[in-house]
Formats: structure tokens, C-alpha cells, sequence
């Protein structure tokens, strides 16, 4: 399995096209859950570990692998469900999220699968909030549901809002008060934390679950009035990885489309750094950004209105 995730460069050829691979394993039960192979590091076999006091429940222990200590989390217990009995020979996921690296203890992985991002479809609405699913697919005769893994990690290491008295100012909240913003993420984890800096700043903040949705609202604003939409609204904050349509379709879309062209997009993602900024020049990304980096979103809202002040 760690062989098919080494080579990273092969994938990014998915990107712009709506495409992702998921990797699907299963916990303590028969259901199948997935996560992005973008995410994933490597899987391996449960190296030594070594307990910590005081950790969070769904913290089994910490391994030392290449150098470096990793949390290692039953992602099973994490999510509700019951906790995975483990051994010498279970297996975990490596990943990286917000430039952090951690490990996620599951039942089986079973394989990796390359979709389009049409194929995966929200979280039914009737399950409402506490669910830790980003949304579904169908896998031959079996659901397939892809996990908030940053809602797991910020229950586990709560997100901080907390933004340095410099970027609140009198005058950057006079130039920012009013000014709107477009947040488009599935994650409500993401959404949360966002529009908290958002409203922080003074800004008006619209919100799309995913690409599609963000598309429509762009097209009806620029729509419904004479003013261009790029002076309407400040930037478009995306993830990259979301159902329908992903952050890269949706900025290709935007520079296709002659209205849209010129807004300023910044890509808002908890996908590796290295892999992003290549991909922001070749989808048309004004800007790339780590998610849940309160102060360097911030930063990209006051650096914006200084260029456009």
C-alpha cells in the first residue's frame, strides 16, 4: 500500500479536472469510510508505542517513526464509534493536515479508488450536525463515507481564533468594516472557524458547502447587478477537496467565465503546502493558504484591502 502513495507527482494530473483518489479502510465494523490519498503519508503496520498521561481518550499512544514523534489516534473512538482492539499487527494511516503530522489507528485499509468529484455527494440533510462526515459515495454496492478528519482533530486539539493586536487597528477595521467575503468549504469545522476571523474584521461573510454551490451564487451576483463582481466582493476563500466540485474546478471555472475572471481567489486548504503551491499557478489561485492559521487569514484579508486601498 505505502508504494501506491509515493508517488505524489503522478496525481497532481487530477488536478482542474474534478478528480480525487480516495483511500478506503474500514475501523471496527464492516462499514467503509475514505479519506483523500492527498492526505495520507503512508500505511503501515503499528510500530511501537509508548502511552502519555493525561491524553485525550481517542489518543492511544505516541510512535517514533522517521525521526519524529506522532500522536496516533483511533480514529474509530474518535468519530463515536466503539474503539478498535489493536496489537502489533494492526494498522495505522499516516497524514498530514495543517502541516501537521499524526497518525490514525484502523481496523483494515482495503484500497484506493480514483473518482470524480460529481461521484461524491453531501452528507444526507436530515443527519444534521454532530456527524463526523464530510460526505458520501457509492462504491459498487456499498456506501463509502468520507470523514471530517478536521473536525477530529480540532476536537481533539481545539482550533484558536486569537488574532495579534496589530491586525486590529482602528484603520484596517474602518477600510475592512462592510466589505464582503465568499467562504466556500464542506467542512463546518472550517466554516466556523473562518467566519469567526471574518466577522473579527468586520466583513459580511456568504458561505457555500461546495464548489457548485459557490459557482451559482458567483454567477447570480455578478448577475444581478451592474457593478463587477470584483468590486463587490473583496476575494473568494476555497478548499481545495469538496463533493460535486472541487477548489481547483471552481477557480478554472471562475477564470473562464468573463465575469468572474478577475476575482481574487485564495486557496484555504489543510493539503500539504509543497503540493499547493505548484497547484495554485496552474489553476489560477490568486493565493494559497493552510486552514485554521488565524492569523495568516487575517493577514491575506488586510494585505488585499491594502492592494486595492
Amino acid at each position: 500500500m505505502s508504494e501506491m502513495l509515493k508517488n505524489v507527482d503522478s496525481r497532481t494530473n487530477l488536478v482542474g479536472q474534478n478528480r480525487l483518489e480516495l483511500l478506503m479502510f474500514r475501523l471496527a465494523g464492516r462499514q467503509t469510510f475514505a479519506i483523500n490519498v492527498f492526505k495520507v503519508q503512508e500505511v503501515l503496520t503499528l510500530p511501537s508505542l509508548t502511552l502519555m498521561p493525561q491524553r485525550n481518550p481517542a489518543v492511544i499512544g505516541v510512535v517514533y517513526l522517521r525521526g519524529r514523534a506522532l500522536p496516533v489516534i483511533d480514529l474509530s473512538q474518535a468519530i463515536g464509534m466503539r474503539p478498535i482492539v489493536y496489537n502489533e499487527e494492526s494498522t495505522i494511516i499516516v497524514t498530514e493536515y495543517n502541516s501537521t503530522v499524526q497518525a490514525f489507528l484502523v481496523g483494515s485499509v482495503d484500497r484506493i479508488v480514483n473518482l470524480n468529484w460529481e461521484q461524491i455527494q453531501p452528507p444526507p440533510s436530515g443527519a444534521g450536525h454532530r456527524h463526523y462526515l464530510t460526505a458520501i459515495t457509492q462504491m459498487e454496492d456499498r456506501i463509502v463515507e468520507i470523514i471530517d478528519v478536521e473536525k477530529v482533530l480540532a476536537e481533539i486539539a481545539p482550533l484558536s481564533t486569537e488574532l495579534p493586536a496589530h491586525l486590529l487597528n482602528d484603520e484596517f477595521l474602518a477600510k475592512a468594516k462592510g466589505r464582503q467575503v465568499l467562504m466556500v468549504d464542506d467542512s463546518l469545522t472550517a466554516h466556523t472557524q473562518a467566519k469567526t476571523i471574518f466577522v473579527k474584521l468586520g466583513l459580511t461573510v456568504h458561505q457555500a458547502m461546495d464548489g457548485q454551490e459557490g459557482l451559482e451564487f458567483l454567477r447570480k451576483m455578478a448577475d444581478d447587478s451592474d457593478t463587477p463582481i470584483d468590486e463587490q466582493l473583496l476575494l473568494v476563500v476555497t478548499d481545495a477537496e469538496m463533493p460535486r466540485m472541487d477548489g481547483y474546478r471552481l477557480t478554472t471555472e471562475i477564470r473562464a467565465d468573463p465575469k468572474l475572471k478577475d476575482l481574487f481567489v485564495v486557496l484555504h486548504t489543510s493539503l500539504s503546502g509543497a503540493f499547493n503551491e505548484a497547484m495554485v499557478e496552474k489553476v489560477g489561485c490568486n493565493k494559497f493558504l493552510s486552514k485554521f492559521k488565524p492569523e495568516a487569514l487575517a493577514g491575506v484579508i488586510r494585505s488585499r484591502i491594502e492592494e486595492i486601498s
